[in-house]
């Protein structure tokens, strides 16, 4: 292909391979919440815990769980209508729509067909989920930059979703306490004036995949074989191991996203980690030696939403004019106790 075709088309030559030149924006966000609210005072009634406790140990006060008649997907379409609408695009512009979530609402299809049915989409863009732990929303964001860069794709939603509530075991109190449901949005595009994605990347260690697991309902355990007072159809976690791995791969992931970016951590105005526990929050701001009011911190409303955690709490620190218009953001996420990601962000 001629150099000159090349720039028509959005694309530069570097040692004469064609490489975008594009710039993929998050280009409209949205939150979806459940209006029912548990607060740790509500545990006291169900598990052997109290609000300090709670308070103490994850930073966690209250959390949104679905009613048993809500679908978990709608949480999903709310948030993707907000998002839309927020942003310079319309429904029939999207040409991809990818759901980060580790529980889909069906094994068979999935979440992602249930969100692109209740959107005015054009009838054949594809759709799927994505799963990669906690850090979802990452890999869901880090598959679209590059789509887009690659001049395949122009807009693309992405979506954090997750309900588990409906797969932790509510008589556990180590694990009960620590979830809650809600959906994030975002429009990725090339379209919009704020949230241009500097740089982004994912990495993963399989070592460390038997940190958090929900064992059954998978094809090595099926669920036809399981019954309800089986544990492995609740999510079971490694406490100590878990905060070990996900300070580190954290930390990690933001000094390799900066370099990529060519950035050092004194140009980030803001961080918005994945909101899992206050304590592995401020371990990770200690260990790259950042003050916590650089830290976007939501845990204590809505606690550990897996791949929705990172769109909410952006969301809400862009609406509440925290994260203002010129700041450069540092997104980052581990997930699975195995998955972990960053992505660096102009807003």
């Amino acid at each position: 292909m001629e150099k000159s075709k090349l720039k028509s088309i959005g694309l530069i030559l570097v040692n004469n391979r064609p490489t975008s030149k594009l710039t993929p924006k998050i280009a409209g966000m949205g939150i979806g919440l459940p209006d029912k609210v548990l607060t740790n005072h509500d545990f006291e009634k169900i598990v052997d815990t109290s609000d300090e406790w709670i308070t103490a140990r994850t930073g966690i006060k209250e959390r949104r769980v679905l009613e048993e008649n809500e679908n978990p997907s709608s949480l999903a379409v709310s948030s993707s209508r907000q998002a839309i609408d927020r942003s310079p695009v319309s429904d029939s512009d999207l040409d991809l729509v990818i759901v980060a979530t580790n529980v889909s609402d069906m094994p068979i299809p999935g979440s992602a067909p249930f969100v692109a049915d209740h959107l005015k989409t054009e009838s054949d863009i594809p759709f799927f989920d994505l799963k990669a732990g906690c850090s979802g929303f990452l890999y869901s964001l880090d598959v679209a930059y590059n789509l887009i860069r690659s001049n395949n794709y122009q807009n693309i939603l992405v979506i954090g979703l997750e309900a588990l509530s409906r797969v932790v075991n509510w008589r556990d109190r180590s694990t009960c306490i620590l979830f809650g449901d809600a959906a994030g949005a975002a429009v990725i595009s090339n379209s919009g004036a704020t949230g241009t994605i500097l740089a982004s990347a994912i990495y993963g260690d399989p070592t460390k995949s038997d940190l958090i697991t929900v064992k059954g309902g998978g094809t090595r355990f099926p669920a036809a074989n399981g019954k309800k007072e089986d544990n492995s159809y609740y999510i079971e976690i490694k406490g100590k191991g878990v905060f070990k791995s996900a300070v580190n791969m954290m930390k990690d992931a933001s000094v390799k996203v900066l370099a990529q970016a060519g950035l050092k951590l004194k140009d980030i105005d803001w961080i918005v980690p994945h909101q899992a526990n206050i304590r592995i929050i401020k371990q990770l701001a200690k260990s790259l030696d950042v003050k916590m009011n650089k830290v976007v911190v939501n845990v204590d409303k809505y606690a550990n939403t897996s791949t929705a955690t990172i769109p909410v709490a952006l969301d809400e620190a862009v609406r509440g004019h925290s994260i203002q218009t010129g700041d450069v953001v540092l997104l980052v996420a581990f997930g699975a106790g195995a998955a972990y990601g960053a992505t660096v962000l102009k807003w």
